[in-house]
């Protein structure tokens, strides 16, 4: 009997796994737009993973081609430096994208953890995270960041994430609170703490499961905010306007070289206006998914 309990119980697990991932692709295959969805983000971190190294360094310049209309050979033209500006987009879709998945995760796990640990312990520990939390909601992002730029010249995608990862975290923590306070008083976290099981224990297990839909929905609308703040940033030149991004590209074909006034040099400023829509749409089309996926009324509608 003893024996057959953990294999009882892994199978279980096991099928609730399979069960999980054939609701998930009934859900996707309903609408042939979510998995238009799931492809172009596929194709995004494929092309921010593989696709710089597909391109040797640096990128191959023809000075006899600046700014060359789209051709086979330049699908989206060449650059001021007659450099393809494809190879540009995939060159610069690796720090856009990292930039915005380390965002998410800081944002995430932040306010998550602080989220949680306020709303299960209340007292004096939710009362001095919330005045942190407090204090990261009224902080000013951009004067930060100007401030920051003449110390980093965020060329790492690491920077960037991380610092509008520590600006970004305060509203879902005060969200995730939120709801701790209102699962709190279930009577399985009762049972749990009637046990005796400790606060990482009821924490990580009783209460993280329940909110996770929540957190995950966040994590996706996080990338986007994260991508369209950092990209609006470069475009802006409030950050040193050097390196590979689409941000950079933008800020160069609109006010270095007036790509919305000469026709000649358009495709420099949309290409990467496509790639960032195309990865807002993937992103929206994701989170469409998943909200019938972790809703039971919309699965039943």
């Amino acid at each position: 009997m003893t024996s057959g309990a953990p294999t009882g119980l892994s199978t279980t697990r096991g099928d609730l796994r399979r069960n999980f991932w054939r609701g998930v692709w009934r859900v996707l295959r309903r609408k042939p737009s979510r998995l238009l969805g799931v492809a172009l983000m596929l194709m995004f971190v494929v092309m921010a993973t593989a696709g710089p190294m597909l391109y040797q360094r640096p990128l191959p310049r023809d000075p006899d081609n600046f700014f060359a209309p789209p051709s086979l050979q330049h699908p989206f033209g060449t650059d001021f430096q007659g450099v393809d500006v494809l190879s540009l987009v995939v060159v610069g879709s690796r720090y856009v994208l990292l930039t915005a998945f380390i965002t998410a995760v800081i944002t995430v796990v932040l306010g998550t953890g602080i989220g949680l640990f306020a709303g299960f312990r209340r007292g004096r520990l939710d009362a001095v995270l919330m005045r942190i939390t407090d204090i990261n909601l009224t902080i000013p992002g951009l004067p930060i960041l100007l401030v920051l730029s003449t110390v980093w010249q965020f060329a790492s995608p690491w920077e960037m994430g991380l610092v509008l990862g520590l600006l970004g975290w305060g509203a879902l923590a005060r969200a995730v609170r939120s709801q701790t306070l209102s699962l709190r008083e279930r009577g399985f976290i009762e049972a749990a703490r009637g046990l005796g099981l400790s606060t990482p224990h009821i924490v990580f297990r009783e209460l993280l499961p329940p909110i996770a839909p929540y957190i995950a929905m966040n994590l996706l609308m996080s990338l986007i905010l994260a991508v369209w703040a950092q990209v609006g940033l470069f475009f802006l030149g409030v950050m040193p306007v050097i390196g590979e991004n689409w941000g950079v590209m933008l800020n160069r074909a609109v006010f270095d070289f007036g790509a919305m006034t000469t026709a000649a040099r358009l495709p420099y400023m949309l290409a990467p206006l496509l790639a960032l829509l195309l990865l807002t749409v993937a992103i929206v089309l994701v989170v469409d998914a998943m909200d019938e996926v972790f809703n039971p009324r919309l699965r039943e509608e």
